[in-house]
């Protein structure tokens, strides 16, 4: 049975997920948070979601946090995405991390990447 982490909050640099401080950035895959590098959305590169291409058909899609205010990916990120077949949500961190928790907890299967603010 999945027991996806919850993100109990964000701000500061950083998430609190599942009780415990993750300085910088999430990347959420397979339920196991890591860091991500990430630090600001004009940096993000297809190569930023390697972990994401590598793990094939066991995500849905991507739920980007952007960071404060919402704003588009840039275009070879979406276009990486789309051709290798994942879907891509993006809205600003704190929206992203409170989607998150209700789509975990709904069972779906997707990476969160979330910058951090």
């Amino acid at each position: 049975m999945r027991q996806p982490p919850s993100i109990d909050a964000w701000g500061g640099g950083g998430f609190r997920v599942a009780g415990v401080w993750r300085p910088g950035s999430l990347l959420i895959l397979d339920d196991q948070p890591r860091d991500w590098a990430a630090t600001a959305l004009a940096d993000l590169t297809p190569e930023s979601f390697a972990e994401v291409f590598a793990a094939g058909g066991a995500v849905e899609f991507v739920l980007l946090g952007v960071g404060l205010a919402n704003a588009l990916p840039p275009r070879p990120v979406r276009d990486a995405l789309k051709a290798a077949g994942i879907g891509l949500e993006f809205m600003s961190t704190e929206a992203a991390a409170r989607t998150y928790n209700v789509l975990a907890s709904e069972g779906r299967r997707m990476a969160a990447a979330l910058i951090a603010v």
